[in-house]
C-alpha cells in the first residue's frame, strides 16, 4: 500500500512538472489584439502542438523543451493526458513571445527614426509630440 502512494505521489510531481500554463488574462487579450490586427507572428502552430502532444514526446521537441521530451516519452502513453494542452498553450506562448519582440523592435526602429527627425530639424514640437503620441497608441497592445 507504501509503495502505491509513493508511486502516485512520484506519478502527480511528475504530471504537473511537465505542464506548460496557458496565457495570462492579459496575454490572452493581447494574443486577440495581434490575431485582430494581422500583426500575430505564428512561429508554431497550436493545432500541430496538439495533435503532435499524442505522439510520445513530439510536443515537447516541437516547441522547444527536449528535456520534457524525454521524460514524456518515457511516461508515455500517461502523457497523452495533458501533452495535447501543453502543445496547445506551448505554441501560443512561443507566438506571444516572437510577437511582443518583434512589435519591440518596430516600436524602437520608428522612435529613432522620429528622433532623428526632429533633432534634424525636419519638424517641430507639436508635430514631434503628435507623431510620438500616435507611434505610443500603435504599439499599445494592453487593454
Amino acid at each position: 500500500m507504501k509503495f502505491a502512494k509513493i508511486i502516485m505521489l512520484n506519478f502527480a510531481l511528475l504530471t504537473l512538472s511537465g505542464c506548460v500554463g496557458g496565457l495570462t488574462e492579459r496575454q490572452e487579450r493581447e494574443y486577440a489584439a495581434f490575431e485582430n490586427d494581422g500583426v500575430l507572428v505564428e512561429e508554431k502552430t497550436p493545432t500541430l502542438g496538439a495533435v503532435l502532444g499524442i505522439l510520445p514526446g513530439a510536443r515537447s521537441f516541437y516547441t522547444g523543451n527536449p528535456g520534457r521530451g524525454i521524460t514524456n516519452l518515457l511516461l508515455w502513453p500517461f502523457s497523452i493526458l495533458w501533452e495535447p494542452v501543453n502543445g496547445w498553450n506551448g505554441a501560443r506562448k512561443i507566438n506571444y513571445d516572437m510577437t511582443a519582440y518583434r512589435l519591440k523592435k518596430q516600436h524602437e526602429e520608428e522612435l529613432l527614426i522620429l528622433e532623428f527627425q526632429y533633432k534634424n530639424g525636419e519638424m517641430d514640437n507639436n508635430e514631434y509630440f503628435f507623431k510620438l503620441q500616435r507611434l505610443t497608441q500603435k504599439y499599445q497592445y494592453q487593454y
